[in-house]
């Protein structure tokens, strides 16, 4: 029975990121943040479980895939889409194409990322790329920071068509470039070996201490900055 809990919580990652897309597709994209957080949660435990019973599955890695690209890949991009759609409040036909287009390259990329990623056995330390539950958090954290915050850095960041398919695109081509990225799996507490991991959690301190809640929008670019500079610690 133990073997099949891993694959019982993968699918709840892939029911929370289907009940965002539904929140997100009739305009409440906050909820549909939490939803997408909710399924980090059960992404996290999927493996954390199967780690623990030893319940290792070919179905099982596979199932996580599809999951994670309708969670972190189509979800974020329906938010993205909803987020055009409230600033463009009259599109034309043409103009709702376009806006599709620009937007589909995220799920796009999130599978290509998601397929490289499971024949890339170099990716067991580090990354290649920016993983594909990264760009969902950037894309969350983008939603909470307007919501909970009167940066106004934040709110240029969603009512700017320009500014959304410019963070949309930039965030695909992250997924699918070869950008060395640490991962954020700690095996031990020692500074050695986490030196970017460190660096990470000391740069998001000072970062919400000068702009509090806001800073949650920097989650993704201070974790890129910290992975760019693991190379002075080797």
């Amino acid at each position: 029975m133990k073997k099949y809990i891993p694959n019982a919580i993968t699918s709840l990652n892939l029911a929370s990121g289907f009940a965002a897309i539904i929140f997100a597709s009739e305009g409440n994209v906050l909820v549909a943040a939490w939803l997408i957080a909710a399924a980090m949660v059960f992404d996290f435990l999927d493996g954390f479980s199967a780690r623990a019973l030893k319940a290792y599955s070919d179905v099982g890695k596979e199932l996580d895939s599809l999951a994670d690209v309708v969670s972190f890949g189509v979800a974020p991009a329906i938010i993205m889409y909803q987020l055009m759609i409230n600033v463009c409040h009259s599109t034309g036909t043409v103009s709702q194409l376009l806006i599709i287009v620009s937007l589909s390259v995220m799920p796009i990329c999130a599978a290509l990322r998601l397929a490289i990623f499971n024949l890339d056995t170099s990716q067991t330390t580090n990354f290649k790329g920016l993983p594909t539950p990264a760009n969902a958090i950037a894309v969350i954290t983008l939603v909470f920071a307007s919501n909970f915050s009167n940066s106004e850095i934040i709110a240029f960041s969603i009512n700017s068509p320009v500014a959304i398919v410019i963070i949309t695109v930039t965030l695909s081509l992250l997924m699918v470039s070869r950008l060395d990225l640490f991962s954020l799996k700690i095996s031990s507490l020692k500074l050695k070996g986490n030196e970017s991991r460190y660096l990470m959690i000391v740069l998001l301190f000072i970062v919400f201490a000068i702009i509090g809640i806001a800073g949650l929008a920097l989650i993704v670019p201070v974790y890129i900055i910290a992975s760019l500079t693991s190379r002075w610690f080797q």
